[in-house]
């Protein structure tokens, strides 16, 4: 009786003994792993300092992966993506926000996750007359921060960017439309310059597109249409270039009068000139 008791005894001791055990090394363990994910994450922030930015994005993406449960996995797939976009490598950088956004939905920082994503599609426009996928993109990814995140610094940038991305997408239409009017196909080049108009009046191209339309309708024998056009250039951009120019469409004599007046004027003072400098 006595030695069965013993050897519960023992057997409970020994059972005691080996979960405290295994509780040490299950703590012992778990540091191991926290101190492992922060070496990484500082071992990362040292290679983008020093400028080896494919080699600290893969130590941030290693500090992510020995712990993908702690705070430091989010931060560390932020700064992988960060890392490729400080050496102009969009694509890693885009590939990195965007699976940001699916691992982590809610995390603190997306705000910052969506504009570096449109920073990223934006500073890949080159030319406008190819680039056109990238201006989408980042005009798309702009408003995206404007509407869900209107209170914080990156909305009031993302609305400047937006209005330089609408001039770059105004002066493709441009482009394209005078390519249209010298070919003298009119409903195609009056098409994109009523864009410009339409969508894009805000911009520094609006007062050009208007005069266009000007000279388009007035070519095809539509002066309705094309006073109509005069009139909104004149209304809004009375002092413009282009409003004076729209006005000789329809006084072809003026323009001639203005260079003929300008000439005179130009004599009149050489004359002038001369009389001052005269010796006599």
């Amino acid at each position: 009786m006595r030695l069965n008791i013993f050897l519960i005894l023992l057997l409970v001791f020994s059972l005691f003994s080996c979960a405290k055990e295994e509780k040490i090394k299950s703590k012992i363990k778990e540091k191991s792993l926290d101190m492992q994910v922060l070496e990484s994450y500082e071992e990362g922030l040292k290679a983008m300092e020093g400028g080896d930015v494919l080699y600290a994005a893969k130590k941030f993406n290693e500090a992510e992966i020995l712990f993908p449960q702690s705070d430091w996995a989010p931060k560390a797939a932020l700064m992988a993506a960060y890392s490729y976009y400080i050496q102009d490598y969009y694509g890693d950088s885009i590939a990195e926000l965007l699976r940001f956004k699916k691992v982590y939905p809610k995390n603190k920082n997306l705000d910052y996750v969506n504009y570096l994503l449109a920073i990223c599609y934006y500073e890949q426009i080159v030319d406008e007359k190819k680039d056109l996928q990238s201006i989408i993109k980042a005009k798309e990814s702009f408003t995206f921060v404007i509407k869900n995140y209107p209170n914080t610094e990156y909305a009031l940038d993302a609305e400047f960017k937006i209005d330089l991305i609408n001039d770059i997408l105004s002066a493709k239409e441009m482009y394209i439309g005078r390519y249209y009017f010298d070919k003298k196909k009119w409903i195609p080049a009056i098409n994109r310059f009523r864009t410009v108009v339409d969508e894009y009046d805000t911009t520094i191209y609006v007062e050009e597109a208007l005069h266009r339309l000007v000279e388009v309708y007035y070519t095809i024998g539509l002066t309705d249409e094309a006073q109509k056009y005069a009139n909104l250039l004149g209304y809004n951009y009375k002092s413009s270039k282009w409003y004076e120019m729209s006005y000789s469409v329809f006084n072809e004599k003026y323009l001639k009068n203005k260079s003929k007046y300008k000439n005179n004027k130009s004599s009149i003072l050489n004359k002038a000139k001369s009389l001052f400098d005269s010796d006599e």
